[in-house]
């Protein structure tokens, strides 16, 4: 698979963004275990555009986690434009256009998935965004807005005459939010039209290998984008890559290897923004990483409140000294309740 220039080999792993959670140490966790293509957290337009630091902080990237793409939401035309090119100025490898976010506040807004009620509106959008970068630009986005507007086929088809080099789409519409199981029989559809000659990667549900090769296999999808399934589990990539390539499934991390990647994690995210906005910012993966563990709300405690690196990392320790022989193979984390 390829999105222009950028050759993916077969069966490509993306890492969905998601705010609050793939910011540079989460990504860079993902690309460590396998992701052959990350995300930023979405950037809102008119932040970049009012130089707010929040927002021009997320433009952050680093040359290991390439391929990766920043991606921004908006609803006005003219400031998403503007936004792609600041966007592009931070050379990220593509610059995603969020038409998939389904919360209030931004579809609410005519963002997001609400663009799904006006396709000339994200096609005119989309068609300028194209016309302004030289980035390859892709588009994530979902079934339709509600169950009578599954309108996929006729937005894959139009904006791939606008010009993007790929699309994702997720197996909801906006109304499902994140209820109920991901149909991805649209979604096959859309990669299954003889008109359509631009990537598909399909997104939803996805938490393991057999999964993962069940949506290759059945829907013929050229790539596949995993969101929920890997918070408190970048090594879930590994996992699929695994699977796909032998057919067995691998066993899930010991608790001394998560303790390990924690600290990983942990460090990474440290260097990246400084010890108190690290510590914050590493809060909700650190307690994550040992979703299942018995007795463990004292631990979890230290987790979630310490702003003293070295008590983090000796709590870190403890964790692997206490629970070393615990049996891991049913724990899996519980998955996030958003997924942009």
């Amino acid at each position: 698979m390829k999105i222009a220039d950028i050759e993916l080999g077969d069966r490509p792993l993306f890492l969905a963004p998601m705010e609050d959670v793939t910011d540079p140490s989460f990504r860079y966790m993902c690309k460590r275990f396998g992701a052959d293509v990350v995300y930023t957290e979405f950037i809102s337009s008119d932040g970049l555009i009012r130089d707010a630091w929040k927002s021009r902080a997320k433009l952050r990237i680093d040359d290991a986690e390439r391929p990766v793409g920043i991606q921004i939401y908006g609803h006005l035309i003219d400031p998403m434009v503007e936004a792609a090119r600041i966007a592009e100025e931070a050379d990220p490898d593509i610059i995603d256009i969020n038409f998939g976010c389904p919360v209030k506040k931004i579809a609410g807004r005519g963002a997001g998935s609400g663009m799904m009620r006006d396709v000339p509106l994200m096609v005119e959008m989309t068609r300028r965004i194209v016309q302004a970068v030289h980035k390859p630009v892709t588009v994530k986005t979902r079934l339709g807005w509600d169950e009578e507007s599954k309108n996929i086929e006729e937005i894959a088809l139009r904006l791939q005459d606008v010009g993007i080099a790929a699309l994702t789409i997720h197996g909801r519409t906006r109304a499902q939010m994140y209820r109920g199981e991901a149909d991805w029989t649209l979604i096959g559809r859309v990669k299954n039209n003889p008109a359509i000659h631009i990537p598909i990667i399909g997104n939803g549900d996805v938490d393991s290998g057999p999964k993962a090769k069940e949506m290759f296999d059945r829907y013929g999808v050229d790539g596949i984008m995993i969101g929920r399934a890997t918070y408190g589990r970048p090594w879930i990539f590994r996992e699929v890559k695994h699977y796909l390539e032998t057919g067995e499934v691998m066993p899930q991390p010991s608790v001394v290897e998560r303790v390990e990647i924690a600290k990983h994690h942990l460090a990474k995210s440290l260097e990246i923004k400084g010890e108190r906005v690290g510590i914050l910012e590493m809060r909700r993966h650190l307690s994550n990483y040992f979703k299942g563990l018995p007795n463990f709300k004292e631990t979890r405690l230290k987790l979630v409140t310490s702003f003293d690196p070295a008590e983090l990392y000796a709590t870190l320790d403890s964790i692997a000294e206490r629970w070393g022989d615990f049996d891991t193979s049913a724990v899996v984390p519980a998955p996030l309740s958003h997924n942009v």
